[in-house]
């Protein structure tokens, strides 16, 4: 047994050190301290680089060009949904280096080990091919704008960098946001400098809170949080001693940063007039000098590969999770490929009217999220002091209080408060002006649920049962 590993606990195997060029080996087993590398700090390239792209400009436009709010409310809007959605990013990242495992499966200790099925393949499927698809379509259509080739050409070449990329694995995916970061930086510093100096954000008169408010605020904590099912993925390499409050400090600010401000740009490029052009992207670009729109243009293509190398990293580690045994040296590395070829049809179906598909999808993320962060905030304040690794890998342990509380929480908050265009709940359709609050009402429903459910159907229990 390798040092920091308790017994029955899974080792990854093989030597991988802090090699770059190396492909990561194993899978989802905890990683031993000989393989330890990295300090906190460098979680903030982490988080910033992939939020540095048209996606996340896009959720701002939304809430000024769809949802009519003026650019302050939008402003305000999204400073409440990046601020939840980071703090909870926040604390999710603060565990993993303690306990050297992927944050799905953390996720066990409040859902057990069969429970957790449902938000690990949730995860699967949202990161490894949601994700990886709405952010494969806005590169496409950057490089589409760039060059003048077609999209289908420009959402191949995107796949495939970024594809590359997570099959060689953490080490690669965390130099690839460090170095993207400083081209990223610059040409999106220099893009909201020249921006603010030409728009004005009084144009359009905004609405009455809190429908359209709400539902930004929403979306803005459902592209926030799409990263928390993640976080531990790229805290568990840490060593073991790091402070865990500055792990959780750059992580949470890594997100925080970059999402509020190019969500903010967003909201102001279209505040004077609203949404004018079918091609977002390019009406974006529009407004700035045509050698800096080029550079965007550049830059919103490199952002969709930072992006997507996370999303199918830890999609293929959500998926391993599920339990699904593949005797392979490189079967994280092989599962990347798979989800890559999925997300990449998904995106080809995409490239037609993405802006209120994205629109729904951020919504959608929020609704599942927000029940299953519920849990896991009450599972870790109730056992606060506690120790947990030995159940990580545990198939006897089981806490089907996560799982019940995650759908009741998920099916009442969506019959009842969902609000966007594939459906509409029933309190929603009664009180329109109300928005969207299902992400509130399925976490604070999940979380008190939960507190009743655990002890009555004995989550407490740290050993095997007897025979």
């Amino acid at each position: 047994m390798k040092a920091g590993a308790v017994a029955g606990e899974p080792v990854r195997e093989g030597t991988y050190g802090d090699r770059i060029g190396a492909v990561e080996p194993g899978g989802v087993e905890f990683i031993p301290a000989g393989d330890r590398h990295g300090t906190p700090l460098q979680l903030m390239w982490t988080w910033t680089s992939p939020n540095l792209e048209f996606a996340t400009i896009f959720v701002g436009i939304l809430g000024v060009g769809v949802f009519g709010l003026s650019f302050w409310q939008a402003a305000l809007a999204l400073l409440i949904g990046n601020l939840l959605g980071s703090l909870s990013h926040s604390v999710l990242s603060a565990r993993g280096p303690a306990h050297g495992v992927p944050q799905m499966v953390l996720s066990r200790i409040g859902f057990g080990y069969l429970g957790n099925v449902l938000p690990a393949g949730l995860n699967a499927i949202t990161a490894g091919i949601g994700w990886f698809a709405v952010n494969s379509v806005s590169g496409a259509f950057a490089l589409a704008a760039l060059t003048g080739m077609p999209a289908l050409l420009g959402l191949l070449i995107v796949v495939l960098v970024q594809v590359a990329v997570a099959f060689f694995g953490h080490n690669l995916v965390q130099a690839f946001e460090k170095y993207a970061l400083v081209f990223l930086g610059i040409v999106f510093v220099l893009a909201t400098i020249m921006l603010f100096s030409r728009t004005h954000t009084t144009g359009l008169p905004g609405k009455p809170l809190p429908g359209g408010f709400l539902i930004t605020a929403g979306a803005a904590f459902g592209y926030a949080a799409g990263w928390n099912p993640y976080a531990s993925d790229y805290t568990r390499y840490l060593p073991a001693n790091v402070n865990a409050r500055m792990t959780g400090l750059w992580a949470g600010l890594g997100v925080f940063v970059s999402c509020m401000l190019l969500e903010i740009v967003g909201a102001a490029s279209v505040a004077p007039l609203g949404i004018t052009s079918g091609n977002p992207t390019a009406a974006f670009t529009g407004q700035l000098p045509g050698w800096l729109g080029d550079l965007t243009l550049l830059a919103i293509a490199l952002g969709a590969v930072s992006a997507n190398v996370l999303n199918i990293y830890s999609g293929a580690m959500s998926f391993l999770t599920l339990g699904i045994r593949l005797p392979l040296a490189l079967r994280r590395a092989l599962v990347a490929v798979v989800f890559g070829v999925i997300g990449f049809l998904l995106a080809w179906s995409g490239l037609h009217d993405a802006g209120q598909k994205y629109e729904n999808f951020l919504l959608i993320i929020a609704y599942w999220i927000g029940p299953w962060l519920g849990v896991m905030f009450t599972d870790q304040y109730l056992r606060r002091g506690q120790r947990i690794d030995t159940l990580l890998y545990a198939k006897w342990y089981q806490n089907w209080a996560g799982p019940i509380a995650m759908l009741v929480g998920m099916a009442a908050s969506i019959l009842l408060f969902s609000n966007q265009t594939d459906f509409v709940g029933v309190i929603a359709k009664q009180v329109p002006s109300l928005g969207d609050i299902t992400f509130l009402v399925g976490f604070v429903l999940s979380a008190a649920l939960y507190a009743l459910l655990r002890p009555a159907l004995g989550a407490n229990r740290t050993a095997p049962p007897a025979d």
